[in-house]
């Protein structure tokens, strides 16, 4: 049998047509439009996504034999918030992850109703980005709007509403809204209270790999598929990404460098970092992970290539940086504020030690430098708590640049393993499909037999040391540059 995997992101909707022993048939994608209708706010149309799933659906499955479609599922933005009315009617634009429009409610959720508080019931402190301080802003700023809500969803849950007519998630993606009860794997009726609503807004949790229903019978018309088909409830991004690396397991990594990056530890129990650099999530395979996230990685790349130096040659661009441990540019990737570890909507993307001799590939060098020093961040905390990554997988569009693996197995010092098939929450969403129609058992055996590496980056000694001397100045150049920000409010 064949499953589709739909991977909802922030610039275009990914889907591919899996074959049961984990060959791909075939991947099409469907870009829709994103504003930002002020400065650091994010957000998309509910109904752009599926009218370009619909279409994106349509050309996947041309020439193909629909009979032997059997299950849907998906991978999507996570933290975005999609308020449905009494009809099921979307309210308001989606606001998404990356939107930054929340630093009032979430300093209120951490500062008055406190940190230790939210952690208590979620294992999580309170991000700009998650979608509970969005609902406050929302009663705050829109009441009219607040006063309509009957259903609170995440974005990639929207779509299998709309496939299926269930409102339901899963607890990887539940796990990031800061309703959700982590460690019990439940939605946490203190923090409804807390935020002031109820609880029957929210959709029914399933394990990833479970079905939530199938296709409805206009949705199954329309695309010729059979009714019987399976909706799964798949995952969040990061957790979908790494189901489709193959990142399942106690202590297993995988780095995203997609839009956002993250760095994503699987764990066999519960754990939480007490510092809340992290985030402590519900995993798809059925676990936990612990997951750092900064909210602009590729995005970085892209800016700086498409609207700095205007250029759409990537690798040519990239084919001059050849200062690898010894540029003296440093460029801090926070240009739509940070989340791990800083947690600072203020924080800004920077450039600091341009010189006259500075040249174009050392920016653009710097570029890929900061993302790559921002992520290890992430990993120094995990080395804080015991976890000790000698390797990880990586996925993402730029992880399709040669340079930038080397200069992350070189700035991580781990082994960087590249994967035969690069689809990320994609292939993880057609892998839960799989599992829910079992075809595999588990998640688990899915990825054994699915995922294969195709090569692995190994550090270099003298090229590791030289960039250890340049992440320690790395370091210093945020928390001088912080209250700045502040101040700055821009």
């Amino acid at each position: 049998m064949n499953y589709i995997g739909i991977d909802l992101g922030t610039s275009a909707v990914k889907l591919l047509l899996m074959q049961g022993d984990g060959k791909i048939l075939k991947a099409v994608s469907r870009e829709y439009p994103i504003s930002f209708p002020k400065p650091g706010w994010s957000q998309q149309d509910p109904r752009d996504w599926y009218q370009e799933t619909m279409a994106g659906l349509k050309e996947l499955l041309e020439g193909s034999d629909r009979s032997q479609v059997a299950g849907i599922s998906f991978g999507g933005q996570m933290h975005g918030l999609v308020a449905l009315d009494a009809r099921d009617q979307v309210i308001r634009p989606a606001i998404l992850w990356n939107d930054g429009r929340t630093a009032k409610e979430s300093d209120y959720l951490n500062q008055v109703v406190g940190q230790e508080t939210l952690a208590k019931h979620t294992a999580n402190i309170s991000f700009p980005g998650f979608t509970a301080p969005k609902v406050l802003w929302m009663k705050e700023n829109e009441p009219e709007n607040f006063a309509k809500i009957c259903k609170v969803m995440l974005p990639k849950d929207y779509l299998a509403y709309c496939l299926s007519g269930v409102h339901c998630t899963d607890v990887s993606d539940a796990s990031g809204t800061l309703f959700f009860d982590v460690e019990h794997r439940r939605w946490s009726k203190e923090m409804c209270g807390i935020c002031g609503i109820r609880e029957e807004w929210l959709p029914r949790v399933f394990e990833s790999y479970e079905p939530v229903g199938h296709l409805k019978p206009e949705a199954a018309a329309e695309l010729g598929l059979p009714e019987k088909t399976v909706v799964a409830a798949g995952a969040g991004d990061n957790a979908a990404a790494a189901v489709g690396t193959g990142t399942v397991g106690d202590g297993a990594c995988n780095i995203s460098l997609g839009t956002s990056g993250t760095v994503f530890i699987s764990a066999k129990s519960f754990g939480a970092d007490k510092h809340h650099a992290l985030h402590a999530f519900g995993h798809a395979d059925g676990t936990y992970h612990l997951m750092g996230c900064m909210l602009s990685a590729a995005s970085c790349n892209k800016w700086w290539m498409d609207e700095i130096i205007g250029t759409k040659d990537y690798a040519k661009e990239q084919g001059q940086a050849t200062k690898l441990g010894e540029n003296h540019v440093f460029f801090l990737p926070y240009l739509m504020g940070e989340r791990s570890p800083h947690n600072d909507p203020n924080a800004r993307g920077t450039f600091i030690g341009l010189t006259m001799d500075t040249t174009r590939a050392d920016m653009t060098q710097a570029v890929l430098e900061g993302v790559a020093f921002a992520l290890r961040d992430s990993l120094e905390v995990a080395k804080s708590l015991g976890i000790q990554i000698e390797r990880t997988k990586i996925c993402g569009g730029g992880a399709k640049s040669p340079l930038w693996r080397k200069i992350l197995a070189n700035v991580l010092n781990i082994k960087v393993d590249v994967l035969e098939n690069e689809e990320g929450p994609g292939l993880g969403g057609a892998m839960l499909a799989a599992v829910a129609c079992g075809e595999y058992g588990s998640v688990a055996e899915a990825a054994r037999k699915i995922v294969r590496v195709a090569e692995t980056i190994e550090p270099e000694k003298g090229l590791s040391a030289l960039y250890e001397k340049r992440y320690q100045q790395f370091r210093e150049i945020y928390p001088v540059c912080k209250p700045l920000f502040e101040k700055l409010g821009c």
